[in-house]
This record gives C-alpha cells, structure tokens and sequence, in this order.
C-alpha cells in the first residue's frame, strides 16, 4: 500500500483516538470511584492512584499519536523536515521585520 506525503496517511488515526477516549473514559470512572472504605483501600491507595495517573499519561499519548498520524508524520524524517520548515519560516519571520 502505497501513502502520498501530507494527505494524512491511511486513516488510521481514528483508532488512535478511540484509545485516548477509551483510557480517559477509564481514569475519569476510576477517578470518581474514589478510594473506598476500610482498611484495605488504604493500603492499595498508591496502586490505584498510579493507575489512576498511568490511564490519563496513557490517554494524552495516544491523543498525541492520533495528532501525528493524521497529520501525516509517520517517522523521525518527517518531524525532522517539519522542525525544518519551521525554523526556516522562523528566521524569515524574524528578518523581513527588521526591513
């Protein structure tokens, strides 16, 4: 399967962002359950809050996947080409507002 540069890629994306709403569905359910009662909650408080945090980490990292694959950055190559651009968009920026 043959991808164009910049079109997006394949659709993908969306799965991406199936993932990050799935986990942030979970941390937020998760975080409203709270901690429970009794002696035994106590003593898994860290486990679950660690969960707790490693379901929203999760979910803005797919978020963050998604944005990238439906941009079109599949690879290190082309976040280097985008930082290029940027930096080459930045210097003229920056010299044609001392003319």
């Amino acid at each position: 399967m043959t991808e164009t540069r910049g079109e997006g890629g394949s659709g993908g994306w969306w799965w991406w962002a199936a993932a990050s709403s799935a986990q942030l569905a979970a941390g937020i359910m998760a975080y409203r359950r709270g901690s429970g009662d009794g002696a035994v909650a106590a003593t898994v408080m860290p486990f679950k809050a660690f969960s707790i945090a490693t379901l929203f980490v999760g979910a803005g990292a797919a978020a963050a996947g998604g944005a990238l694959q439906a941009t079109g950055i599949h690879s290190v190559d082309d976040m280097n080409e985008i930082g290029l651009r940027v930096r080459r968009w930045m210097t003229r920026a920056a010299t044609s507002k001392t003319d």
